[in-house]
């Protein structure tokens, strides 16, 4: 038996397990998305993209997701950066603090928001309170509160993920770059952010697409009024029942989803291979 035997061998429980668990399920939504009464069909697909309340919620998905992201990117830079600065004592201090409210349940952070943002909540007070806003300001039922809540989520992942390129970087480097006359922030700009730029597109693509296909923040930030297309997808499970319907919108979801992750394999692959 050669090597190539025993290693198809070895990974083969693995195998099934990733088939029985999701080529499977796939495969059943896939099927499901083109079921009708008479046989195949693609009515459920052309529904979708003709109705412009549905492409609405795509759009308002996407443009959540991306915006999402790139506070995320914005945030998750600095703080990376800061935590190669300091001693290791602080690093792991502030790693621990990064990571902690991974500790915590989605739901209950999410709830936690709620009550912070409520009409009667802290930040609206606090707002009021400074002029910032009338009366009847409102964070509940937003995008903004739907932005919020997600980024508290996400932030995580792109720190990590920013995190361990950054302190692969030889330090030499931002000391040469000094030397030869640029500033703190040219440094950052030319060496730095080129050197970060795999980190950065890791943790954008793992806050995209958890951010695309998140139900329970934005459904309990953005309430009814406010659908992503998760949340579509639940409505139209639960609510009307029509599950057809809905496994299209998964695929187009899915489709969506693998429309940015092809890309990146390709990238990455290019750049290792």
């Amino acid at each position: 038996m050669n090597d190539r035997t025993e290693n198809l061998l070895l990974a083969l429980p693995g195998i099934l397990l990733l088939g029985l668990a999701f080529f499977l399920p796939i495969a059943q939504m896939l099927m499901l998305s083109i079921s009708g009464p008479d046989g195949p069909t693609l009515a459920h697909f052309a529904r979708f993209l003709s109705d412009p309340y549905y492409l609405n919620i795509l759009w308002r998905t996407v443009r959540l997701s991306l915006l999402i992201t790139v506070i995320c990117a914005l945030i998750g830079f600095p703080l990376a950066y800061i935590m190669t600065k300091v001693g290791p004592t602080a690093r792991l201090w502030l790693v621990v603090i990064v990571i902690l409210p991974l500790m915590t349940s989605v739901v209950v952070r999410t709830f936690g928001w709620m009550v912070l943002l409520s009409r009667s909540g802290m930040i609206p007070e606090i707002l009021r309170d400074m002029g910032l806003v009338g009366r009847s300001f409102a964070l509940m039922q937003t995008e903004a509160a739907i932005v919020i809540g997600m980024v508290q989520v996400l932030l995580p992942f792109m720190t990590l993920s920013i995190l361990g390129v950054l302190t692969r970087i030889d330090g030499r480097l931002e000391e040469a770059a000094r030397t030869m006359g640029c500033s703190f922030l040219q440094t950052i700009r030319t060496v730095v952010l080129p050197l970060a730029l795999p980190g950065i597109v890791a943790g954008s693509l793992l806050c995209f697409t958890l951010s695309a296909s998140s139900f329970v923040t934005p459904n309990l930030l953005g309430g009814t009024r406010i659908q992503v297309l998760a949340a579509s997808i639940y409505k139209s499970v639960t609510a009307t029942p029509d599950w057809p319907f809905a496994a299209a919108q998964a695929v187009i979801l899915f489709v969506g989803i693998l429309l940015v992750l092809v890309p990146y394999i390709k990238l990455t692959g290019t750049r290792h291979g």
